[in-house]
């Protein structure tokens, strides 16, 4: 199936196509991404179980983000060449060997079979492993749908995958705080065996939206990307904006835990509401606000509102010390978010142009990848070495720097014309 060109949208038989196409996607990556938020409550009071630091549990992250800004351009590129859907299908099993080895490393360090040094490291080199092939997964899912997208459509389309996770955030973390009821591990043995059923599922029901043969006149190579237009600045503030929200999910159930007195399992279940509001609201503005916003305004003054409402949400989130203050700060955070993430990536995509798709979604999961990598150890390290409250500050000051460096430079994004009666 060839993209549909910028300036024609497909009609009849084809567009039906093209929406059930999307619709599969929209199912793929939401429950992959539901298989990764399921562990967002669970992470923390599982690693002080296995007796590790914060800092020590922030290196599960810093690991899987080290691999992932390696090898996330290197498969965004290879797509090109193989196909997207083989590269998705293979990014979704490795996701499952990872939290499979993990789930197993952190059932027998439980059990007292393992621990000290070696469970620290067989449990960093799961999430290596993970890191490595699961880099897959969201560059290609960008280009499979900027493959089946106009430009007119480009950030709805990008805010499909955006509600995709932001539903993943509503329900995972839910099922992990019941799951926990169980055990801590059961949520990562449940994560591993929805990813291999999403790799079957991927693998039989979705179809190849970029054909190997199709021209690529338009291609450049990724370093001669990384000088075009306002790509460098848009990668930065991918970059630091996942520094700052990464460093959020990775303390907030260390600061839920130590402000309101609870046992692990009780924070479990309670970060696990409170990030059901935090993706319901994430969810709605990427699936529903984004599409006539991002057809009405243009990509930069969306950027700097998403910034300032997720910034703004970071700093309030060090001066609530109970259930509901926090929750409505994190609300914040996420609705900043999911107007600034779908921006982001389809000024990226517009600024790319076709024939660079698979190639500048690849550099975007690697910036990305990149604040997931030092986000953990700078917010982690702040946590045990400041005070509980420094993370927050320290996101949302890097939040409305952005925010600054954006209202100074105005970077030239290329804007899709608007479709008549829009």
């Amino acid at each position: 199936m060839s993209r549909p060109t910028p300036t024609e949208a497909p009609q009849g038989p084809q567009a039906g196509s093209l929406k059930r196409t999307k619709l599969l996607l929209f199912l793929t990556i939401f429950i992959a991404m539901l298989g990764l938020s399921v562990l967002f409550p669970v992470i923390g009071p599982l690693g002080r179980e296995l007796k590790l630091t914060p800092a020590q549990i922030g290196w599960f992250s810093t690991a899987y983000s080290l691999m992932q800004f390696l090898f996330s351009p290197i498969w965004g590129s290879r797509s090109e060449r193989l196909g997207r859907r083989p590269i998705l299908v293979m990014g979704l099993i490795g996701f499952a060997v990872s939290f499979g080895l993990f789930g197993l490393f952190a059932s027998l360090g439980l059990g007292g079979q393992l621990g000290g040094p070696a469970l620290f490291a067989l449990l960093v080199g799961a999430r290596v492993v993970g890191g490595i092939f699961s880099s897959a997964t969201l560059p290609t899912a960008q280009a499979m749908m900027a493959d089946l997208s106009t430009e007119k459509d480009r950030a709805a389309s990008m805010g499909l995958i955006g509600a995709a996770f932001g539903l993943g955030v509503v329900f995972g973390p839910a099922i992990g705080g019941l799951l926990s009821g169980i055990s801590l591990v059961a949520p990562v043995y449940f994560s591993a065996g929805l990813a291999v059923l999403t790799a079957v599922a991927a693998l039989l029901t979705l179809p190849e939206t970029r054909r190997t043969t199709e021209p690529h006149e338009n291609a450049v190579n990724r370093r001669t990307l990384l000088t075009r237009g306002a790509i460098p600045l848009l990668l930065v503030v991918s970059a630091l904006s996942t520094l700052a929200s990464v460093g959020m999910e990775q303390t907030i159930a260390f600061y839920v835990q130590d402000t309101l007195r609870l046992t692990p399992e009780g924070t479990a279940r309670t970060v696990g509401g409170m990030l059901v509001v935090f993706g319901l609201l994430a969810a709605a503005v990427q699936g529903g606000a984004i599409r006539p916003l991002s057809r009405r305004v243009a990509p930069t003054p969306l950027i700097l509102l998403g910034l300032a409402v997720m910034g703004t949400g970071m700093l309030l989130i060090q001066s609530a010390h109970a259930y509901w203050p926090i929750t409505a700060a994190l609300a914040l955070v996420g609705v900043g978010s999911a107007i600034l993430s779908p921006t982001l990536s389809a000024a990226l995509s517009l600024s790319a142009g076709d024939g660079n798709q698979g190639a500048v979604a690849g550099l975007n999961s690697s910036a990305l990848a990149l604040g997931r990598m030092t986000g953990p150890l700078l917010a982690t390290g702040l946590y045990q070495h400041v005070s509980i409250g420094a993370p927050y500050v320290v996101s949302g000051a890097v939040l409305l720097a952005l925010l600054g460096l954006m209202l100074l430079t105005r970077p030239p994004i290329p804007q899709a014309t608007p479709a008549a009666g829009h």
